[in-house]
């Protein structure tokens, strides 16, 4: 089995609920784009919200941020049940959301329609991402119904360019919309999207997001908001293991301080409490029960070309005691990748699936250690 080193391991970490969709189809698209007209080829991801501010100055609002487990109801019936709090009780109406600005657009106009039609344009385009759940429409028609005053605001680079931003791109021609600010910040997305697509780096996301995050609630002025994006965009520090690229809430303490808010929804997910079955996996020369608690199909394609098809879990019972010295590999599994509950002191065995027939299997022990303000696991060496 192959060993994959400490970036891949921190990607598979965190991409379930660091990606609001996948990279989507191969390729550029909107070709007669000028990108550098809109895009820096070479951002220098050292560059901080200082930077990144386009002559605004800095809201005085407030920013509720929540990082979720994308795809879980449990986490999206709590998301309603606080912004509807923050909508009725303190008037707030702007909620930021991990789509790219053009999505967002069309779930705007889509507030004011008399069907969903354009909502379900949208779900089919989801399609391969977390978001392509039957919960993602009830949660966007309870919005709808219950707080229609609601103001989407798109923050991620241009997912789903190639189908959502292309009709988004038509739906602003056709209405002889293409010198208005929105026409350009639709061909902006797409070209981050562009961008990301072509250097396959996350990093390129965690630089465009703070920025595009920034520009749109500066332009508010004075409003709070609510936000929702990925768990690993709440990290502190460093985004993905990348040195020099802070994650977005770094960005964002950074120009708004005390003002910036950040919740965990991942103890809101259902984790499986019990095993599908019971196997027995020696380790070390001792055999141990090992709850098997089954495999994520979550597929990705990592900077290098490797393509991740799935990962396996079980956990070592009793183990804790003959590892908990081992030495560490540096690498890290945060608690909300695994399927099931986990605690301190525990022992767990993670097998990463790859598309080419290769497995690469890892084993992580629970000791209280925090990653990026995130509780982890640690990978060891039996």
């Amino acid at each position: 089995m192959r060993r994959i080193g400490l970036f891949l391991i921190i990607l598979i970490a965190v991409i379930v609920i660091a990606a609001c969709g996948g990279r989507g189809s191969a390729g550029n698209v909107t070709q007669d784009i000028n990108e550098t007209t809109y895009v820096n080829e070479n951002p220098g991801y050292e560059e901080t919200a200082k930077i990144l501010t386009d002559g605004l100055s800095p809201s005085s609002g407030r920013i509720f941020l929540f990082g979720e487990v994308h795809g879980i109801p449990e986490i999206m019936d709590r998301q309603l049940e606080i912004w509807g709090d923050f909508y009725h009780n303190y008037g707030m109406r702007h909620l930021f959301i991990e789509a790219s600005y053009f999505t967002a657009q069309f779930l705007n106009i889509w507030m004011q329609a008399d069907d969903d039609t354009i909502l379900y344009q949208l779900f089919y385009d989801w399609r391969g991402s977390p978001a392509h759940n039957p919960h993602k429409l009830v949660f966007y028609r309870t919005i709808k119904n219950y707080f229609p005053e609601t103001v989407f605001h798109g923050t991620d680079v241009g997912h789903q360019s190639a189908s959502t931003g292309q009709r988004f791109i038509r739906h602003l021609t056709d209405n002889n919309l293409q010198d208005t600010e929105s026409y350009r910040l639709t061909r902006e997305s797409i070209a981050q999207f562009n961008h990301f697509n072509r250097e396959g780096s996350h990093a390129v996301r965690a630089y465009y997001k703070p920025r595009n995050f920034i520009r749109e609630f500066d332009r508010l002025g004075n409003q709070d908001v609510m936000a929702i994006h990925g768990g690993a965009h709440i990290a502190s520090e460093y985004f993905l293991g990348y040195t020099g690229v802070p994650s977005m809430a770094t960005v964002l303490r950074e120009r708004y301080g005390d003002a910036l808010q950040i919740v965990d929804m991942s103890h809101y997910a259902s984790p499986r409490s019990e095993p599908y079955r019971v196997d027995i996996i020696s380790v070390g020369g001792i055999d141990f029960e090992a709850s098997y608690f089954g495999i994520d199909r979550h597929s990705f394609t990592t900077g290098d070309g490797r393509e991740i098809i799935g990962r396996e879990f079980w956990r070592l019972e009793n183990a804790y005691e003959y590892f908990r010295d081992n030495p560490l590999t540096g690498n890290v599994l945060p608690f909300h990748n695994f399927p099931m509950y986990v605690e301190v002191g525990q022992v767990f065995i993670m097998d990463i699936h790859l598309a080419d027939g290769t497995v690469d299997r890892g084993y992580y022990r629970a000791s209280g250690h925090y990653w990026n303000n995130l509780r982890s696991t640690q990978e060891f060496t039996p």
